[in-house]
């Protein structure tokens, strides 16, 4: 990472007489110590803009709520015969939905911070140049921090018990968050490239809908056509919310879990990289 800056020059053999009108430009290597320092304020920068601005979590305070109550009553009878029964099936399911939806915000507000021009300020600043991409990345984990929180609490109002304890429920949370923030970095790619928020928004439901919906996150697999059984059994959220399922119930480290995570490194190391580098040419 470099700050760039233009400086006047001195000509060969002219003993460090300055020539005018003779310019230069200077490369500032930026370590990576004052990188992650930079990038650490951004993310304060984007905290301190949800502490002044709080309608921004409605969607992370008001959708884990408003899903957990609706799904529950509305498929608990159907699928498992009482709520009681289902609430071990749905409240997984409706904490990575809802975590998983929120990561699409990330590249909304992106988009939305460098059509006003913010990011153009953050260009004059003696900073590494990544630093505000990073920063809000690393800001939205609250967001999916507070998705978490809420679902979870509504459970255990509504009578969840789950059997893998604290501990169980405290890995299945970070399971959760670690893919959630792995996805971010998709739709902070789009964010980048996209011309309008509103695309982004546009391109992240046509990406999210189908693969939350159409999982185990709210139905038995069993339940569905054997055409479609094909798709959700290789869909990379069910097997979020299998592993999800097994930590919350039975506090075991599945293979599932394994597979979240591998699929987890596989979106950062193709998208993080496309990410930036969209960004780098643009700031």
């Amino acid at each position: 990472m470099t700050m760039l800056t233009t400086a006047t020059a001195t000509a060969p053999g002219t003993a460090g007489r300055i020539v005018p009108g003779a310019e230069r430009t200077l490369r500032n290597r930026v370590t990576v110590g004052q990188a992650v320092s930079d990038s650490l304020a951004m993310a304060r920068r984007g905290l301190i803009k949800i502490r002044r601005t709080p309608e921004q979590l409605i969607d992370v305070t008001a959708q884990p709520i408003i899903f957990t109550l609706m799904f529950t009553f509305i498929f608990g009878g159907a699928v498992s015969g009482d709520i009681q029964s289902y609430l071990p099936v749905i409240i997984p399911g409706i904490l990575v939905q809802t975590v998983i939806t929120t990561s699409a915000v990330t590249g909304t507000q992106l988009r939305e911070d460098m059509d006003k021009g913010v990011f153009d300020r953050f260009r004059s600043l003696p900073i590494a140049r990544v630093a505000p991409l990073a920063g809000a990345l690393v800001a939205d984990t609250v967001r999916y921090l507070i998705a978490t929180t809420l679902t979870i609490v509504m459970g255990l109002l509504l009578g969840w018990r789950p059997g893998g304890g604290v501990g169980g429920v405290l890995l299945a949370g970070l399971l959760v968050i670690v893919c959630a923030w792995s996805l971010s970095w998709i739709f902070a790619f789009f964010g980048v490239i996209a011309r309008s928020a509103s695309s982004v928004q546009g391109i992240s439901f046509l990406v999210l809908f189908p693969l939350t919906m159409v999982s185990n996150a709210l139905v038995p697999v069993d339940t569905m056509p054997g055409w479609l059984q094909g798709f959700v059994n290789v869909n990379p959220v069910s097997h979020l919310v299998t592993a999800v399922r097994d930590l919350a119930s039975t506090g075991s480290m599945t293979g599932q879990v394994g597979i979240a995570l591998a699929s987890c490194a596989v979106v950062v190391a193709i998208f993080a990289p496309l990410a930036v580098r969209s960004y780098m040419k643009k700031a």
